[in-house]
């Protein structure tokens, strides 16, 4: 697996900031009346300016002393290539729109307003920052207010109409204009600062927050307030701050629906995805920072509901942070983005890359949490990063210089001990995913209903992201050889999207951004869900395949060591080949990973394809082990993939990236009716342990995997799960309604009986474990009859309000 460089150890990283010390601050000195403490706006501008830049590092310490030199050389080569023209101050980076209207084109022109700014601010940065090489160069500032007055004066002013794409005009331009005006605050006339102040109130009207909804909600909210915010603090305007904190507050509270945060952890953004990783870190980070920047101040944010943002960190964050990345399936389209390239450098955004920012953005929330909170943030947050083995934070390569300089200091603390990753099962019903920690192992499962979209494609983006909510199972190992790379490393580029892990598609031939923009392609089902003990865990989904008439019952049971695979009533009648995948592997640029079917060793040859006919384990080097209960017709394949970031994401890089794939498949064929599988992944498992587990025929048993119920039992664990699709009995549990059931017994004598309604839709349902037992120990309100004696009888009420969520009873062994 292909890792970037690592320049620094994090050891020679922690001697140089070691020896910083407490002497070296960034740069330039803050303005006298700060530091005199009679103006409380100079000393909020001074306060956003040390977000902005950092603190408490030393410019000649790397990574530091290498960022801040590429900082100049960008900004330099920005300041060179500065042409100010009618509807341009850079050549390739026009925004004068000869048809100016909400089309295409135009969100093209009014992107380059964004741009310009973004340029000019990392010009204004370069010019603040110590060790650029052009700290507080003459002619640099000169081009900076140069830049100003052209922007101002060619499209972002007062008299100007808006033009393509809101975000550009409402947060991406008058964000970078209003860092750019606090960090050259002191070389701004008072005419160029009235020129911004009254650009912003035209284009951002107090209008935008006084209702919640549209696109001031969520993340988008939170970037209108920092605008807001900034705004008022830049000229002393107190009603604009006031307005900003009391507008934060409808961010707080729980949803039921729509965009915002759930009570079960689940994160929406554009009203059906999943975006706890990419909105979701807009809204911490923004959040994070407006709570730094007015904490302590008149307008700090005090709101008793920002306690519920504060529990999410390790309620809708963590269970999706590994090893220092965040879970692709919560990350929409950003997923596609992958290598961008600017103009000096091209940028590698991944899982780790939104992760370590994320994990940065916690760290400077803890500043504004309980003392409690912000200790066990920062041991998590420690063990993200001391943990990940493929990108290193001290590297430099993910971070800016402010959150560098943090994660610096929590790093060269010895007093902070990294925290491990908390272990168990937790279950996100309100958008389908899943997410299942052992010491062994880390998993998600995505899905999609007609609350959560199939995927994400927008603004040219993500484009073959298809079946990235039909089921894909994502999984890490201790110790596996990716380092924790595997969907990071030129994944989603030269993975085959008809052949993603974990799902049953269709080979049916989809058009780029099939189905639509912003989450429209959804399945028409409601059962998607699952129920968990906080340890193990039953999940299903009623799969409907993107434009295919492709049905599927899928299954998922995770273990302690394994994730048990089931499916059933496979059926499609579109004309193309049926497939489910059991893995497709990422084994990096050159990468020959041995597979062995059956204990014989398979040709590494690229091109290799070839179908094992009754195949009862396999395994391959360096990941895992997978398992066939009775045995399966396998087919495995060994390929090499060259593609371009660009082939999924119209503004990604052109430059071809190769990797090679070990893909193992069950092939249903054409047309397939009522086809089916059954398989377990063994994630990091040895070719010894595969092949012993295989052997241990009474370890786990498939008790039933048809259209009706889809279910296991391993007696180790005391654990019996079914998905009942329909009513009836499997074994000794029988129930009257569809719901997924998982039944624990224990060592102690105590049994936990979970049950859900993923649907949604039952209003009252009996079941029955045909097992003595003694007592009801504890049980929720939705259980309104309890028998107990020679079996448990036990009558739930109306479950259709309770979201999907587990409804847990305990009881007592005969």
């Amino acid at each position: 697996m292909t890792s970037p460089s690592l320049p620094w150890s994090r050891r020679a990283f922690l001697a140089t900031s070691a020896a910083v010390g407490a002497a070296l601050t960034v740069g330039v000195p803050r303005p006298a009346a700060a530091a005199d403490g009679a103006d409380e706006f100079a000393r909020l501008r001074a306060k956003w300016r040390a977000l902005y830049l950092g603190e408490g590092f030393s410019p000649t310490a790397e990574p530091f002393r290498s960022k801040l030199a590429t900082l100049g050389a960008q900004a330099k080569a920005w300041q060179d290539a500065m042409a100010p023209a009618t509807g341009s101050l850079w050549p390739d980076a026009v925004f004068g729109d000869p048809e100016p209207d909400t089309d295409t084109e135009s969100y093209g022109y009014s992107e380059k307003i964004q741009t310009s700014y973004e340029r000019v601010r990392t010009m204004a940065e370069a010019f603040c920052q110590p060790g650029t090489g052009l700290t507080g160069d003459t002619s640099l500032k000169t081009a900076v207010l140069t830049a100003v007055d052209h922007l101002g004066t060619q499209v972002y002013n007062k008299s100007q109409t808006q033009y393509g794409n809101w975000y550009n005009f409402q947060i991406g331009a008058p964000q970078r204009l209003l860092d750019i005006c606090v960090l050259m605050y002191e070389h701004l006339s008072q005419a160029q600062l009235t020129a911004a102040t009254e650009a912003i109130d035209h284009f951002v009207p107090d209008s935008l927050v006084s209702k919640y909804t549209g696109t001031s909600t969520g993340a988008n909210r939170i970037d209108l307030c920092r605008v807001l915010a900034l705004r008022g603090i830049l000229d002393g305007t107190a009603a604009k701050v006031a307005l900003a904190r009391d507008a934060v507050s409808p961010v707080f509270p729980y949803v039921t629906s729509g965009d915002g945060l759930y009570a079960d952890g689940s994160l929406i953004q554009h009203t059906y995805v999943p975006y706890t990783g990419s909105y979701g870190a807009v809204l911490i980070d923004g959040l994070s920072r407006l709570f730094a920047l007015l904490g302590g101040s008149t307008w700090a944010i005090t709101d008793s509901g920002r306690q519920i943002f504060l529990d999410s960190v390790e309620s809708a964050y963590a269970p999706f942070l590994h090893d220092g990345l965040m879970m692709d399936n919560v990350s929409g389209r950003a997923i596609s983005r992958g290598l961008v390239a600017t103009d000096t450098l091209k940028v590698q955004q991944d899982d780790h890359s939104r992760g370590h920012g994320i994990i940065a953005s916690i760290l400077l929330l803890g500043q504004g949490a309980s003392a409690e909170e912000n200790a066990r943030w920062q041991a998590l947050a420690k063990g993200w990063f001391t943990r990940d083995r493929y990108s290193d934070v001290t590297s430099g390569r993910t971070l800016g210089v402010a959150a560098l300089s943090r994660v610096a200091t929590l790093l060269d603390d010895s007093a902070v001990k990294a925290g491990a990753e908390p272990t168990g099962h937790k279950l996100f019903p309100s958008m389908a995913r899943a997410a299942h920690r052992t010491s062994r192992f880390t998993a998600s499962v995505s899905m999609s209903s007609k609350a959560i979209t199939f995927y994400e494609n927008g603004n040219g983006e993500n484009i073959h992201g298809w079946h990235t909510g039909s089921g894909m199972l994502y999984w890490w190992a201790a110790g596996d050889s990716t380092g924790g790379g595997q969907y990071s490393d030129g994944y989603w580029p030269t993975v085959d999207p008809y052949r993603l892990p974990g799902t049953t598609v269709s080979r049916k031939k989809l058009a780029d951004g099939e189905g639509g923009t912003w989450g429209a392609a959804r399945p028409d089902t409601t059962w998607v869900g699952g129920t968990t003990d906080g340890t193990y865990a039953a999940v299903a989904q009623d799969t409907r395949g993107l434009s295919s008439t492709l049905r599927a019952k899928k299954s998922w049971f995770f273990l302690d060591d394994a994730v048990v695979c089931l499916g059933a009533g496979i059926t499609s009648t579109d004309g193309a080949g049926v497939e489910s995948v059991v893995d497709n592997r990422n084994l990096g640029a050159s990468g020959t990973a041995r597979l062995t079917v059956d204990g014989r060793s398979q040709p590494s040859t690229l091109g290799w394809n070839s179908t094992v006919k009754d195949a009862r384990w396999a395994h391959l080097a360096g990941h895992g082990g997978y398992l066939f209960p009775g045995g399966a017709s396998l087919t495995a394949l060994r390929e090499e993939r060259t593609a371009a970031w660009q082939s999924i994401n119209g503004g990604g890089s052109t430059d071809p990236v190769t990797r090679r794939y070990v893909t193992l498949l069950a092939d249903h064929g054409t047309d397939p009716a009522n086809a089916s599988y059954a398989y377990v992944v063994l994630p990091g498992a040895s070719e010894q342990r595969t092949a012993a587990r295989a052997l241990e025929r009474d370890w786990m048993q498939v008790t039933v995997n048809s259209a009706a119920q889809q279910g296991v039992r391993v007696p180790s664990l005391g654990l019996t799960s079914v998905t009942f699709w329909e009513p009836g009995t499997v074994g000794r549990v029988s129930v009257d309604a569809p719901l997924i059931v998982q039944i624990r017994e224990r060592r102690d004598g105590t049994a936990t009986v979970c049950v859900s309604d993923p649907n949604r839709a039952v209003k009252g349902a009996t079941l029955t474990w045909r097992r003595p037992v003694r007592s009801v120990a504890s049980k929720p309100g939705s259980v309104t009859g309890a028998e107990t004696g020679r079996e448990l009888k036990l009558t739930f009420g109306d479950l259709s309000g309770t979201g999907g969520l587990t409804q847990k009873v305990t009881v007592t062994l005969a």
